[in-house]
């Protein structure tokens, strides 16, 4: 059995959506039909998500199901922590990620396996950098400029990792941190002599928005490069300003 992790915090402007891609890829016929179950985990959720995953759940079949568990923590690590412990429990074989705001692409998991690797780290697109308004066209260039979306990258996201069962248990599974806990479990691989594959083959869209739901992560870093691009516009400001004659 295959099993998927979503960790969730408030995400019903974007969580149909992600579903609905998660949908397409658990069912790709290169699967061959084997069984896979994805764990949505709720955390501390005060909004519609658990209402839009008990929709999704019915219109499961025999190839696939969807649950959801629910914990109270705010943190990341912990909820795919718990959302893999509770995948092991139940017999998959191999473990893959991804977040609320991300659409998979309908072979991601065929894909993820296909490498025959103990791990998989794959890379984001953004189709959409509406949200940062005046700045979008900036951030667009920044992150067509220094992003390696190639076979060989050294990117780590949740938002687009798999791992063996196996390789996830040497590791230590993932630590309960806030942030940069997808860093810290690649890290802890490592360490284990695991192989992982550096692939842009399994593919998923995920969102720029302004709100990011965790320091370090992927929308904060962008928030910071808007930061430093703004104060790189003010310091050629103030450069171009006629020196004050007293």
């Amino acid at each position: 059995m295959i099993g998927v992790v979503v960790p969730v915090h408030d995400e019903e402007a974007c969580l149909d959506a992600c579903l609905e891609a998660l949908r397409l890829a658990v069912t790709c016929p290169r699967l061959s039909g084997e069984a896979v179950c994805i764990v949505i985990v709720l955390d501390a959720c005060s909004d519609q998500s658990q209402r839009i995953v008990l929709t999704h759940a019915m219109q499961t079949d025999l190839r696939w199901r969807l649950d959801c568990i629910a914990v109270n923590v705010r943190n990341v690590g912990s909820a795919r922590a718990a959302g893999a412990q509770e995948l092991l429990q139940r017999g998959a074989r191999w473990l893959a990620f991804t977040d609320a705001d991300t659409r998979v692409s309908p072979s991601w998991l065929s894909t993820q396996l296909g490498l025959n690797a103990d791990a998989v780290c794959g890379t984001v697109a953004v189709d959409d950098w509406s949200p940062h308004g005046d700045n979008a066209g900036a951030l667009l260039a920044h992150f067509s400029r220094t992003y390696t979306d190639a076979d060989g990258h050294r990117h780590i996201h949740g938002a687009n990792f798999g791992v063996c069962a196996s390789a996830y248990l040497r590791a230590g599974g993932f630590a309960p941190l806030a942030c940069s806990e997808d860093v810290a479990m690649v890290a802890a691989l490592q360490e284990c002599g695991a192989h992982i594959a550096w692939s842009a083959a399994p593919r998923v869209t995920t969102s720029a928005r302004r709100h990011a739901r965790a320091r370090g992560g992927f929308g904060d870093t962008l928030q910071q490069v808007v930061a430093e691009m703004a104060g790189q516009t003010a310091t050629c400001t103030l450069a171009m300003l006629p020196e004050h004659q007293g």
